[in-house]
Order: C-alpha cells, then sequence, then structure tokens
C-alpha cells in the first residue's frame, strides 16, 4: 500500500509539473545519499549537546523520519561503511579495523554494493567526497573527486603540537571557499542543477567534523569558548569495566583524557568539535537546499547518516573505537515521498539497514544475501513493533547489542556490562554482575553472532594494536 501511495504522489505531482521526464522514469525515485564523517549526537533533533547548531539537519529531519537509536556496525570508518554499502556485519564480511578496504579482501570484493546495484537498475551513479572510505571511483560512473579531503593544514599545529598529524583542532583556515566540504557542496549542487535523462543516485560524503577540527573563525565564533559546556562525565565510571575493555578502548592514536584537562584543552576542542558540526550542517543545507528549488525535489529519497560516534571526554576517552553509546550512537534520517514527515523513531536500528530499505523504497527486487533489513514499516509509523536489536562489533568476539532500552555488552574474554538508558542514559554505572538483571542480559546474548573470523592479520592499522593488547592480556590471564 504504502508503495502504491508513493508513486501515486510522485506521478501526480510530476504530472502536474508538465511531465518534464517521461513517465517511466517518473515512477522510478532519485537518490540523494548524505554521509557525515565522525558526527555522534551532537545533533539538534538528537540532544548529544545542549549547544549544537544544526539547523540544516534538524530541518531534514522533520521532512522525513529520524531514527533517534541508529548505530554503526563497527565504530570505524571502514568496516563501518562496508558494512553499510553490503548490508553485512563484519563477521562477514572480516572487515573490523581501518584497514582492509572493501577491494582488497577476496571474499567481498567481487559482491555487488549499494551503489553498484543501482547502476544495475538504470540509475546513473554519480558520487563526491568520502563515502566508502577508499576507492571511492571505482563504484560510480561518475566520480568528482575528494577535493583535498581533510583539508589544507597550518604550517605548524595549533593546539596539539604531537603525536598524529590530524589530530589538531582550532579556526582555520581563513574562509570557507579553501574548505573541501564546500567545494565537495557546490559539486553536488551542480549535479542537482542539471538536466539528467535517467534516475540519478548522488551520494555525497562531507569530511568534517572529523579531525583535524579546523573550520573558519566565523564556525568557532558562534561557540564562544567562555560559554561552553562540557560533557556530563562521572569521575568514577570506568571502575565497573574489565581491564578488557579498558585495554580495547585505549583509543590510539587520540590524545589521552588527561592531557586536555592537564593542559586546559578540553573546553577548546569541544569548541572544535561544534564549529565544525555546525560548519558541515551548512554544507549539508547548501545541497538539501538545492534539491528543495530543483525539479528532483519531489522525486527524491533523502538518507543523512554518520559513519560512527565520538567520544569528547566520556568514560575519560577520545575518538571512536569503543563499543559503548557515544562511539555507536549516529544520526540517521530517511525523507521520502510518501513517507511520514517529522516522525521519530525509537527503535534500534543501523546502518546495515539502509541498503535494504532503499531497495523497498524503490520497489526494486530485494536482495535475500542482505543482513540487514527494510526501514519502510518504521517510515510507516516509527513506534511499530521491531524485534531485532542493532549490533556492533569492534574486533572478533567484540559485540555491543542495542535494543530499545538496553546496552548490553560482551567482549573476548566473557567480561560483560548492560546499562539501563531509561535510568542512566550516560552508561556510567554496569549492571551486568547483578543477579536481577540475568534474563535481561540472556534476551540480549541471543543476538550475539555464532561466528567470529579471526581479523585479516596482513592487514595492520589503529585499533588493531588496542586489540591485540587485550587479546594477549586475555591470553595471559
Amino acid at each position: 500500500m504504502l508503495k502504491r501511495c508513493m508513486t501515486a504522489v510522485v506521478l501526480g505531482m510530476w504530472m502536474a509539473a508538465g511531465g518534464m521526464v517521461a513517465d517511466a522514469y517518473a515512477a522510478k525515485p532519485n537518490i540523494l545519499l548524505i554521509s557525515i564523517d565522525d558526527l555522534n549526537d551532537w545533533v539538534g533533533v538528537l540532544g548529544g549537546h545542549p549547544q549544537a547548531k544544526t539547523p540544516n539537519i534538524d530541518r531534514l529531519a522533520r521532512e522525513g523520519v529520524l531514527f533517534a537509536n541508529a548505530h554503526c556496525q563497527a565504530p570505524v570508518c571502514t568496516p563501518s561503511r562496508a558494512s553499510l554499502v553490503l548490508s553485512k556485519y563484519p563477521t562477514s564480511t572480516r572487515l573490523y579495523f581501518l584497514t582492509p578496504h572493501i577491494h582488497q579482501v577476496e571474499d567481498v570484493r567481487g559482491k555487488t554494493t549499494l551503489v553498484q546495484r543501482f547502476a544495475k537498475e538504470g540509475y546513473k551513479t554519480v558520487g563526491v567526497g568520502k563515502v566508502y572510505g577508499g576507492a571511492e571511483a571505482r563504484y560510480f560512473q561518475i566520480y568528482g573527486g575528494n577535493f583535498g579531503g581533510f583539508g589544507p593544514r597550518p604550517a605548524k599545529k595549533l593546539s596539539y603540537p604531537m603525536g598524529h598529524p590530524l589530530w589538531d583542532w582550532g579556526a582555520f583556515p581563513e574562509n570557507d571557499s579553501l574548505m573541501p566540504d564546500v567545494k565537495i557542496a557546490d559539486w553536488a549542487v551542480k549535479q542537482l542543477q542539471e538536466k539528467h535523462d535517467q534516475p540519478f543516485f548522488l551520494a555525497v560524503g562531507f569530511y568534517r567534523p572529523h579531525v583535524p577540527m579546523y573550520a573558519p573563525r566565523k564556525w568557532f565564533d558562534m561557540h564562544p569558548l567562555e560559554k561552553i559546556e562540557l560533557p556530563k562525565t562521572l569521575d568514577t565510571d570506568r571502575d565497573d569495566l574489565s581491564q578488557y575493555a579498558k585495554d580495547l578502548t585505549f583509543g590510539y592514536p587520540a590524545p589521552r583524557h588527561e592531557w586536555f584537562v592537564q593542559n586546559n584543552q578540553w573546553k577548546h576542542a569541544v569548541q572544535a568539535y561544534l564549529a565544525s558540526s555546525t560548519f558541515v550542517d551548512h554544507c549539508v543545507g547548501m545541497v538539501v537546499d538545492a534539491l528543495r528549488t530543483s525539479r528532483y525535489r519531489d522525486n527524491t529519497i533523502v538518507v543523512l547518516f554518520s559513519d560512527h560516534g565520538w567520544h569528547l571526554g566520556e568514560k575519560q576517552r577520545w575518538a571512536k573505537r569503543s563499543l559503548w553509546e557515544d562511539a555507536t550512537r549516529v544520526p540517521m534520517i530517511v525523507a521520502a515521498p510518501g513517507c511520514k514527515k517529522g516522525g521519530v523513531s525509537p527503535r534500534p536500528v543501523g546502518l546495515i539497514d539502509i541498503f535494504p530499505t532503499l531497495l523497498e523504497l524503490c520497489g526494486l527486487k530485494p536482495d535475500g544475501e542482505l543482513e540487514g533489513q527494510s526501514l519502510v514499516p518504521l517510515l510507516r509509523k516509527p513506534d511499530a513493533d521491531w524485534q531485532k536489536p542493532a549490533l556492533t562489533t569492534f574486533g572478533p568476539n567484540n559485540h555491543a547489542v542495542r535494543s530499545t532500552r538496553w546496552r548490553y555488552i560482551r567482549y573476548s574474554d566473557g567480561s560483560e556490562e548492560l546499562y539501563d538508558h531509561e535510568k542512566d542514559p550516560h552508561e556510567w554505572h554496569n549492571l551486568a554482575g547483578k543477579k536481577e538483571y540475568a534474563r535481561v542480559i540472556e534476551e540480549h546474548r541471543k543476538w550475539l553472532p555464532k561466528t567470529n573470523p579471526p581479523v585479516l592479520e596482513r592487514f595492520d592499522s589503529y585499533g588493531l594494536d588496542a586489540y591485540r593488547k587485550a587479546e594477549k592480556g586475555r591470553k595471559a590471564k
């Protein structure tokens, strides 16, 4: 019924507009996929930080369904994006850490990815910026480039004089025109202004707020340093964690939390993240506004997401690479013709569900090999019954299971964590050792993967070092 309704609405609008394209084209919706790098729940509509300013993302949420309990399938760029474009879990792809990329793994490089499937269905596939996380051009018929990726850098680091070259923050460069994300947005805008003779799949990948957290001064001025509020933390937060959990989430190459505190940089880094998020929201607005004023406005599905979350001092750590809420929760919005506007779904979903959702929304044949599930029922009724939780993996045998209310974590050494998000949204109190929660834990355990293939050891990357350290400690114990 939803599909028929959507088709009728789309055809009616386009016929009223004078039939700018053939009827066969009008029946096929276009797709605008917007990817943001490392954006956590510090978004206005998600309430992750009271000072977040993201008016364009907030407006898009009012035009579609906001998935307020959406999670990545891996808290690292490469495996997260692989799960999205393949709709497979890391335990199926053996992609756990920053490397290898999809095209380097024999078992998965021959699989048809999201964009490639739509190319087979007659779509014109166009991409720009960071979407797959590597080797982008091979997946699109037209690829616009990355325009400098993480962007220009000053001759000398601004705030963090040591460590990884990307780890820095501050007001830089002088104006927006020097930022790759603005160039990416400009390129995408031009695509939306062109006349296409076939349905298009346009994927736009932005780099901020990924480090270096640089943005021109005007974005920092929107978040005055003296007014910055720090994330809420608990000094004893890590006292109820296993040593394995602490080793696994060591966090290299991010600076230690103690460094931020001792060097009076915590507020400055939070300011930089907020500024970078507001800046990328502006870039999102450039693209979405172009769609709204284009001939494609009534016949385009818009999907916005981030590849994973980000710690800014919560649990005394920074960056990604953990199985806690701050690293797994992501903004995710689907706005489609005929779907509910302004809906907010509390159900646990994942980036892995985007592929099958788009297939169903476009009336295409489902793929039985996909491990995600279509979100169309939640687009129709955001609080519909939903049995499957969201699963996140960080290395073999390390998994988080997120339901509507609970987060359950089990590590390779058998240690566990359980958090009640109704009473403990910051995940400060691990309930796993309390008998009264045994049934809750058992209900969540059944969703753990049955098989855990080992890592591909010939590839090395950040995150793998921490995993090896944790495993070494487990074996010694």
